[in-house]
């Protein structure tokens, strides 16, 4: 049997791809990479699809998927290549995530978080779970990072605290940004818009401060083409370095749309819920009260209903009849091996 397994193989790959720049540096000029994660059947392959000029239906993402993308810069010149990897399984494959993102590619790295916003009860632990756990592998890797390239890391930092607003220097010690960049598309927005206006004003306020906290783009979109070419736009300057956008909607009966570094505290303002009611929630940091107020509105799902299969062989949109039935088949016989092993470690303990 082969010695290593095929993740094992691609991990070594991207490492090696990644090692080929300057020495030390462990960066290849001319190439990024874009890292979508997000709510199942929220749309990622769909905007992967549209920003790479692809017409295909998109198919479910197994486990995790990549591509890429080039763009011609001029005469003579090599061509800008882009990777794309997506993770499928909304929350249930965040081992996957340390397979692209190592201390060698960390800074070819962006990150885009597709959120389903026809789905809110979902939304606030599908979001809580898959940045956190981001945020802590990419945390690592800048500390890996540092131990080899003190430099490297320190501009990483330095690079990111540069977009926080130098009109509201007290924002800097209640945010925790992403070391590399970050942004948020909430999808789905032609749904989302016929919503009560409340419940709209309660995702909308939320949501900015997820994003103003983590120091992350915050934009909404749908099958709508002027809203699909915002989006397209938007991870070409990610993928490509492209200028980013400068313009901004705060306006939650609009699409929002807001680049890193220009929203604020003062202008997200309190969470959406009466100042006598405020006093009454416990909470020990802004984004643990803001989750309070977001869940009073829209309470996750049950554990059992929300939490997504661990198991890839168990995930239906992995079906096969002739496998699942024979695994039905080896299952029921691991049940009913399991229960004639404890009958007779019960009759042991009687006869002893």
């Amino acid at each position: 049997m082969p010695s290593e397994t095929l993740w094992e193989i691609a991990k070594a790959e991207v490492e090696k791809r990644g090692s080929g720049g300057g020495e030390g540096d462990g960066v290849e000029i001319g190439e990024k990479s874009v890292f979508f994660i997000g709510s199942k059947n929220g749309g990622k392959t769909t905007i992967i699809l549209r920003c790479l000029d692809r017409d295909e239906p998109p198919k479910p993402t197994l486990a995790l998927e990549y591509t890429y993308g080039r763009r011609t810069k001029g005469h003579n010149i090599p061509k800008d290549i882009a990777h794309f990897w997506e993770l499928g399984g909304g929350t249930s494959l965040l081992d996957l995530i340390s397979i692209p993102i190592t201390s060698d590619t960390l800074r070819t790295f962006s990150i885009v978080l597709v959120l389903d916003l026809s789905k809110p009860n979902d939304l606030w632990p599908t979001m809580e779970n898959l940045l956190q756990a981001m945020k802590s592998h990419v945390d690592k890797m800048i500390m890996k990072l540092g131990k080899t390239n003190s430099k490297a890391a320190s501009e990483m930092r330095q690079r990111i605290w540069s977009n926080m607003q130098k009109d509201h220097p007290q924002d800097r010690e209640l945010v925790d940004p992403f070391l590399i960049p970050l942004v948020i598309i909430g999808s789905k927005y032609d749904i989302f818009q016929d919503f009560d206006s409340e419940k709209r004003k309660v995702i909308c306020k939320t949501l900015r401060f997820v994003a103003h906290y983590y120091g992350a783009s915050l934009m909404f979109t749908s099958k709508s083409e002027a809203l699909l070419l915002k989006i397209r736009g938007v991870i070409n300057q990610l993928a490509f370095g492209i200028d980013r956008s400068k313009s901004i909607c705060v306006d939650q009966n609009k699409p929002l749309f807001i680049t890193a570094g220009l929203d604020s505290l003062s202008q997200i303002g309190s969470p959406p819920v009466p100042d006598n009611d405020i006093g009454k929630l416990h909470a020990h940091s802004p984004m643990e009260l803001w989750k309070k107020v977001y869940e009073r509105v829209f309470p996750p799902k049950s554990i059992n209903t929300l939490k997504d299969t661990k198991d890839p062989a168990r995930d239906p949109q992995y079906a096969e009849r002739e496998v699942d039935e024979m695994r039905m088949q080896k299952d029921q016989e691991l049940e009913q091996y399991k229960r004639s092993s404890s009958k007779s470690w019960k009759q042991i303990e009687l006869d002893s």
